[in-house]
């Protein structure tokens, strides 16, 4: 990725007091459902080369400590860490360490989906909710490990506040949760993908002409209704492209685009008001105000921060 977005954490569950007690190298504790099956694993002590294979499409998802992980015969290792989820297709096998568990226990939740119902969603929506591009919803098995974002974050914490409740509707609600997350996952996917250089290059792509042309005129004023004209779309179905593929307006995504090219122009010590103007924006104290709300803090004190 080129610009990485902040990565929001998952609330993080109470340990199970009995699981630091208990012989296994992860306590597992599961809730089971009509569509799905919900785990927690928690994990006390260090150990290392511990496999858990998946029969069916599994969203995992870190809430604290670390993991070092390989999915097996597929990638290298890699620090797995709490604001980071792992899509692990049927089939595959996760191949863990934990290097750090005897002083900060770690805890992750796994959500194995059944296949029917993967199925029977895509194509419900692709019948009742095609996107604009004509590309189908369905799951980028190229893009498996996610940085999570707010929107994603909100879904999980829903599907596991429904998962572990105690409800006669818990299935009917899980359906509605699903959905929703499943959703969200292929949006997180593709905020991820058109960062690629693959996509980027498609020529037959609306979303990756339009994208480009952000990108490359983010010190102009855009204009949306040129944008979609020259993707040959309505601004009404250049609006739902974005909000489809991406889980953001065209408004938001440049505005994001804007933050980020900021970011490595303060780094280079750029003056404050000379990177406004660089990033598209006529007003430096509006600038100021943006950059905080999403950075958390003003760009003078992240340009002293990164020039440490």
């Amino acid at each position: 990725m080129n610009q990485q977005e902040p990565r929001y954490l998952i609330n993080t569950l109470p340990f199970d007091l009995n699981a630091k007690a208990n012989s296994t190298v992860e306590h597992k504790t599961t809730f089971s459902m009509d569509a799905c099956e919900f785990s927690v694993f928690e994990t006390h002590r260090a150990e290392k080369d511990i496999r858990l294979k998946f029969d069916n499409l599994t969203f995992t998802a870190m809430l604290r400590g670390k993991k070092s992980m390989k999915l097996d015969n597929k990638t290298n290792y890699f620090d797995y860490l709490p604001g980071e989820s792992v899509l692990v297709a049927p089939g595959e096998t996760m191949v863990i360490d934990f290097p750090e568990a005897d002083e900060q226990p770690s805890q992750c939740i796994t959500l194995s989906l059944s296949a029917a119902y993967v199925e029977e969603t895509l194509q419900f929506l692709n019948l009742n909710k095609p996107k604009v591009s004509d590309d189908a919803w369905t799951m980028q098995p190229e893009q498996f490990y996610l940085f999570n974002n707010e929107p994603l974050v909100a879904a999980t914490q829903n599907i596991m506040r429904v998962a572990m409740e105690d409800n006669k509707q818990k299935d009917l609600m899980v359906d509605f949760a699903l959905k929703e997350l499943l959703v969200r996952l292929m949006q997180t996917q593709g905020r991820q993908l058109v960062q690629s250089s693959s996509f980027l290059n498609k020529q037959d792509s609306r979303l990756a002409f339009a994208i480009n042309y952000i990108r490359q005129n983010l010190h102009q004023k855009l204009s949306l209704e040129k944008i979609a004209k020259m993707a040959y779309l309505s601004k009404s179905n250049f609006f739902k492209l974005f909000k489809q593929e991406l889980g953001l307006s065209p408004n938001e995504f440049i505005t994001r685009e804007r933050i980020g090219q900021a970011k490595q122009l303060l780094k280079l010590q750029r003056s404050v008001k000379e990177v406004a103007y660089q990033t598209g924006f006529a007003d430096a104290n509006y600038f100021i105000k943006i950059f905080k709300a999403m950075v958390g803090l003003t760009p003078r004190t992240y340009q002293m921060q990164v020039a440490v």
